[in-house]
């Protein structure tokens, strides 16, 4: 059993775990154990119960950090016994029962809404599901402002999608409400409302760091603030 927490990143959607590449490197670079594991973005409850399933299986404790959408999901599985704080990064921190479109109701609603490329997916024994990209062209603007453009491009054309079914799913758990929270809030953040990170991250409790001028994509454009944190996070619970 390690005493240093391990790091669990969780991305969010229209990302994969590649987004977390700057923060591991630094992580790593301080001898923290860090996994980024991919995130299904199918539904919040079996996202939820997936991470929750590899925390339950690393030995010793656990930091779940989530970016965008993955704070959703670290809000319901961070009741993992193991888990002993959670990291939000530009990410929704939705309270029990709240869904996120209940929680993203409370504000103006982001650039990136209207624009959104929908798509559809088999389920077996149903009807086609709807997932959604963001447009490529958008992508840019909305996701990595503040990501260099050959980069951006690559991103935008490598999307991961989201099932649209989980902005309706009500969270199951706030983990928050037992366990310690951190939270980045990205300034310029043209996916999610920043005033709903804040709000977020205010009604949990969580010690807050806000980067100014920060695009969606922090974790790509800013990995060693980042990192900073959950560097906090994990000397705090250490």
């Amino acid at each position: 059993m390690t005493t240093t927490p391990t790091a669990l990143l969780v991305h969010g959607a229209f990302a994969d775990a590649g987004s977390w590449a700057g923060v591991v490197a630094e992580l790593q670079n301080h001898g923290i154990p860090v996994i980024a594991p991919p995130n299904p973005l199918r539904g919040l409850a079996s996202d939820a119960a997936y991470i929750a399933s590899v925390a339950a299986q690393i030995d010793g404790p656990v930091v779940l950090v989530g970016h965008s959408y993955g704070g959703a999901i670290i809000t319901v599985a961070g009741t993992v016994e193991n888990v002993v704080g959670l990291v939000y990064i530009a990410a929704y921190v939705p309270e029990e029962g709240e869904s996120l479109g209940e929680l993203q109701g409370r504000f103006p609603l982001s650039p990136l809404v209207s624009n959104l490329k929908q798509w559809t997916y088999p389920v077996e024994g149903a009807e086609p599901a709807v997932e959604v990209t963001i447009q490529a062209e958008a992508f840019p603007a909305i996701f990595a402002a503040d990501v260099p453009a050959p980069v951006t491009k690559a991103l935008a054309v490598s999307q991961r999608p989201l099932a649209t079914s989980v902005f309706d799913e009500p969270a199951a758990a706030a983990a928050w409400q037992t366990k310690p929270s951190w939270a980045l809030v990205a300034g310029a953040d043209e996916a999610i409302n920043p005033d709903v990170e804040r709000f977020g991250a205010k009604r949990a409790g969580a010690t807050t760091v806000e980067l100014e001028g920060a695009s969606h994509a922090v974790a790509v454009s800013r990995p060693k603030e980042v990192a900073d944190l959950i560097r906090d996070a994990v000397r705090a619970t250490s």
